[in-house]
């Protein structure tokens, strides 16, 4: 597939994480050629690991040509004036460096099968997806410029929980995002969400099981609080499948388990769905 002229743009002339030849599967061992990887959708072609896959490539593989982006210029702030090994300011720049990202999530607009969607991605590798300020922001402007066009959305988790880092301003964000997806919602717009590995913490408690069909990838992570801190408090061993996307599934809080090649096609299949319900309400109003 090649390469679409915006993310060549974003991605710029080097890419650290190209760096690396080989990438070593965390499931079974494989050693996997970088490059065959990549066209492989970051999945092990030995086990079918999904692997954590960047912003700007999954926007790549889901949109059908050009994506405009929309929230960039919201940037984070120092409110809590963090001290640390490092000073917050510093972490930020970091992982923009190794990143190539400004924040945690890219949002904007594109085509997925034909249907114009609003699109909304995390990204692990920007402090471990945490949800602060600009994610909050970053999401609820999408929800509503989606709503004041009237399109569905979809939204790709990824994500560690609230960034300690902003402290309360981090949990604001949790009644932030709910109150723009209900608003959304409540004027019949569709929102559909893509739980990837990892989804945990504010995120999953908030937007992320709030949408009208809630998909995950084979072996994401999803939960609240970790493993360890359930076990420690209910003093309990949990079952080894639990808060895997199959355990989810199997106890009814997910609609599908979707491989990471077919989700574009459900996507686009769902976005059909939606524009023909559009198309019939518009219809029966006349």
């Amino acid at each position: 597939m090649p390469m679409p002229e915006w993310l060549n743009r974003r991605r710029g002339k080097n890419d650290d994480r190209d760096a690396a030849q080989w990438s070593k599967c965390p499931n079974c061992g494989e050693m996997l050629y970088r490059r065959d990887l990549a066209a492989n959708l970051y999945v092990c072609s030995r086990c079918g690991y999904h692997f954590r896959m960047g912003a700007y490539d999954r926007i790549s593989t889901i949109v059908d040509g050009d994506f405009t982006e929309i929230g960039a210029e919201v940037r984070s702030s120092d409110p809590l004036l963090w001290s640390d090994r490092k000073s917050y300011p510093a972490k930020l720049a970091g992982d923009r460096e190794r990143s190539g990202l400004s924040e945690g999530i890219v949002c904007g607009f594109g085509e997925i099968g034909g249907y114009e969607a609003a699109l909304g991605v995390m990204d692990f590798h920007f402090r471990g997806g945490t949800m602060g300020t600009v994610v909050g922001e970053r999401v609820t402007l999408l929800l509503e410029e989606a709503r004041r066009r009237r399109l569905p959305c979809v939204l790709f988790t990824a994500s560690g929980g609230a960034r300690m880092e902003e402290g309360m301003f981090a949990l604001m964000q949790l009644a932030k995002t709910t109150a723009a997806v209900t608003r959304f919602m409540g004027d019949g717009n569709l929102l559909f969400t893509v739980l990837t590995d990892p989804t945990t913490g504010g995120v999953s408690a908030s937007f992320a099981f709030q949408a009208d069909v809630v998909i995950a990838e084979p072996g994401a992570m999803i939960g609240f609080a970790g493993r360890r801190v359930i076990e420690q408090t209910i003093r309990q061993r949990l079952p080894d499948r639990f808060q895997t996307a199959e355990f989810l599934l199997e106890k009814g809080h997910i609609d599908m388990v979707v491989e990471r090649r077919h989700i574009k096609d459900i996507l686009a299949r769902l976005l059909e769905y939606a524009a023909k319900g559009a198309q019939r309400l518009q219809e029966a109003s006349r």
